[in-house]
């Protein structure tokens, strides 16, 4: 007798699983199903871990009707100092783009919040880190700029790994720029709110992402400049628990708050009504 012979029952057929119906929490490994995380704001009801999500998502959290008019979308990267690494500059962002279907790491534009017209930027890790380069810089720019011209609120949700090395000196650029234009929304006393979720790093955070009126961050989000590892060399000592982390960085009074996801939009509108008021 074959003990180890499968054999299959009468009227038995083999059943396909959908790719994408379960989801891994990266946290603490809990299978959840896909459906009820997207309906949980891509939040594990486990752990409460944030998984990073697409600005698309982003929109339709924060925005009312989940609609944004976007502007500047034909604005695309060049490639002035004819950068190579393991592939060439233009075929990286050309890759990019066909894998997020973005134009590059920033998608901005006029949206509501509360019936209140914004002017709204969010950054998206999927495209080369969220890295930024001019023409993230120069969307950033011109988001700040109809802030100006309209005396209506900005928001920027960040997401980065950085300036885009890419880009050299053109994308470290884009700090002095983007900066120089917030120095000038504060003087008109126009609200900027900079929301940070995981990762916001070395030069998008060294620029427009810490100089909001009200920083808020999501949970457990990876914040700084440099890497951990970087750090603990040049200063040769062991770094404190939870550095770089959103609730060390609101224990050292860097960030005015920290808020789950779920409670981002209502949040944004209590300031918003502040502000106002």
């Amino acid at each position: 007798m074959d003990w180890f012979k499968k054999t299959k029952l009468a009227g038995q057929t083999k059943k396909d699983i959908p790719d994408g119906l379960w989801t891994k929490c990266q946290e603490c490994g809990e299978i959840i199903y896909t459906k009820q995380l997207e309906e949980n704001f891509w939040i594990c009801p486990a752990c409460q871990f944030h998984f990073r999500i697409s600005s698309r998502r982003y929109i339709k959290i924060l925005l009312d009707d989940g609609k944004l008019e976007e502007l500047d979308a034909n604005l695309t990267s060049l490639d002035p100092l004819r950068f190579k690494d393991s592939k060439r500059y233009p075929d990286r962002v050309k890759d990019a783009t066909e894998k997020s279907g973005l134009s590059d790491a920033v998608v901005s534009g006029i949206g509501k919040i509360d019936g209140n017209d914004v002017s709204f930027a969010i950054m998206d890790f999927s495209f080369i880190g969220g890295s930024m380069g001019s023409v993230v810089g120069e969307k950033i720019a011109r988001t700040i700029e109809r802030a100006i011209e309209r005396k209506i609120p900005l928001i920027i949700v960040s997401c980065s790994g950085g300036a885009r090395m890419q880009e050299g000196i053109l994308s470290l650029m884009q700090m002095a720029k983007t900066s120089a234009l917030l120095a000038v929304l504060d003087k008109i006393h126009v609200p900027f709110i900079s929301i940070l979720t995981n990762p916001t790093t070395a030069g998008v955070m060294a620029s427009y992402a810490s100089l909001g009126d009200v920083i808020i961050a999501e949970p457990k989000s990876l914040l700084g400049f440099a890497g951990p590892r970087v750090i603990q060399q040049t200063i040769k000592q062991e770094l404190p628990p939870g550095f770089q982390s959103s609730e060390f960085f609101l224990e050292k009074g860097f960030l005015d708050k920290i808020v789950k996801r779920n409670d981002l939009r209502e949040t944004i509108i209590k300031l918003l009504q502040y502000f106002h008021n």
